[in-house]
Formats: C-alpha cells, sequence, structure tokens
C-alpha cells in the first residue's frame, strides 16, 4: 500500500466494549466513536488490532446486542472508501464473517505482513505469541476448536451471552494490576517474539496489543516493536504518517 501525501494509518486496540458492563463502557464508546470520525479527515487505512469486545460470539443468526454506534460508524467510514481490517483478538477470537459480510471489513485470526510505502510491518493482536503462557495457549487451542464452537452455539444467546461475559469480568480478562507494570526487555514475551522474528527477516514495525500497555521499544537500530495500549486506562494510538510509526495519547478524559 502507497500512502498518499498527507495521509495516515491508524492502529487501535482492546477498547474492551461491554465491560465491565455496557453502562460504563459506553463514555468510553463515545470517545472512541468521536475518534474515528476526527481520524477519517486523513486516515489511508484503519487497523482495529483484537479485543475491540470484551465478549463477541456469532451464532447461526445471532450476534451479542449493542455496539451500535460502533458497528455504525464503522460502516460508515468503510463504505466512504478508507479501508479498515479487523484483527481478532483473546476477547473476541471467535469473530467469524459477520464483518466481512455486514460491514465489509477483513477479519484475521493471526498475525499479517504489510507494506507501506517502503516500511514492512508484522500487525497482529498478540495474544499467545512467544515464548511462555503454555496454559493460555492450551485454552486457546480449545476455545477454537470448531466442536467447542459448536457445542457452545447450542446454548441460547440469553444463557451463552452473559455466562461468557461474566466469567471475562470475574476473571480479570480485561486488564489486571500486572498489565500496567513494564516486565522488562528480557521477560516481555512479544518483545521476545519480535526479535526471534527478526532472526529471519526484516521488519520495520512490530505493532501490537493484548498487552493493555502502550509501549515503544527499539529492538535495533532498523525495527521497532509499538503495542498500542489500550481504550480503558491509556487511551492511546499508534500513528503511521509514511515515514514513521509513532504511539499517540487522546489529549484528555474529555476527548
Amino acid at each position: 500500500m502507497n500512502i498518499p501525501q498527507g495521509k495516515k494509518i491508524y492502529f487501535s486496540s482492546d477498547n474492551h466494549l461491554g465491560a465491565p458492563t455496557m453502562e460504563e463502557s459506553r463514555p468510553r464508546e463515545a470517545r472512541f466513536v468521536k475518534w474515528l470520525d476526527e481520524i477519517r479527515e486523513d486516515a489511508a487505512a484503519i487497523f482495529l488490532l483484537g479485543d475491540l469486545f470484551d465478549f463477541w460470539f456469532e451464532y447461526k443468526h445471532v450476534v451479542p446486542k449493542g455496539f451500535v454506534r460502533t458497528l455504525g460508524k464503522l460502516a460508515e467510514i468503510k463504505d466512504s472508501g478508507i479501508p479498515v481490517y479487523f484483527f481478532v483478538g483473546n476477547h473476541d477470537l471467535w469473530m467469524k464473517d459477520y464483518f466481512e459480510e455486514e460491514l465489509n471489513i477483513p477479519v484475521y485470526h493471526h498475525p499479517r505482513e504489510f507494506q507501506f510505502n517502503d516500511k514492512n510491518f508484522l500487525v497482529g493482536h498478540g495474544d499467545g505469541l512467544g515464548p511462555g503462557d503454555n496454559g493460555y495457549k492450551r485454552m486457546k487451542k480449545v476455545f477454537t476448536n470448531p466442536f467447542s464452537k459448536w457445542l457452545y452455539r447450542w446454548l441460547h444467546p440469553d444463557l451463552g451471552v452473559p455466562l461468557a461475559q461474566y466469567f471475562s469480568v470475574k476473571n480479570k480478562m480485561i486488564s489486571g494490576e500486572e498489565d500496567q507494570e513494564f516486565l522488562g526487555e528480557e521477560k516481555e514475551w512479544l518483545i521476545q517474539y519480535c526479535r526471534r522474528k527478526l532472526e529471519t527477516k526484516h521488519y520495520d514495525y512490530f505493532i501490537f496489543g493484548h498487552r493493555h500497555l502502550p509501549l515503544e521499544i527499539n529492538l535495533n537500530d532498523s525495527s521497532t516493536y509499538i503495542n498500542t495500549g489500550d481504550w480503558i486506562s491509556h487511551y492511546t494510538f499508534a500513528v503511521f504518517d509514511g515515514e514513521k510509526a509513532v504511539l499517540k495519547k487522546l489529549h484528555s478524559s474529555s476527548d
């Protein structure tokens, strides 16, 4: 993708809409929708890197109630000709084809390479990558197994959706206190993952979410890892202007 002069690419993740309740997440949704309205003026593309929703499951004829402001704004932006890309996170990993069929937004379940101008990017949500976290990796295999999804669909949505929402919040899967601390480059598993990828191929930028902590780490003289943070505590996002990618933050809680 060649970025036109004056245009930018935006990256955002971890809104967790619906958590801890629909009412409490609505102000966050309003800020996000306002931000989408603002960036559409100079956006060449928008990348949503997962956990837009705190829970998402697609039954054959049913999707979770709510989020109409966000979905409507994304449809409006996509219909205006601005590309939007969606990467599933660990909270919306049961995303299937609703975004593709209803919004014409492609959905990716794994990290993907992109080239913007002359820069190579590896983009994704970030869960389950790198060494360790074997318990989550095993759990993810169970949750993404077609048979598991088939079984879950036998739960009526009035039971299945609130049950999953309850466990999501109960288990503090949004962002615990441990997610607010930088562990050091040797213990941050996404940094280790990026460095291992650099052993076989050069990437100018690795951009991930999931961590809930805005990070901008120089891996070497020509490669940078950026974590987009979240829209719960930090209200941060990444921007690529055609030459350089950087982290940015909304100006105030009233934005």
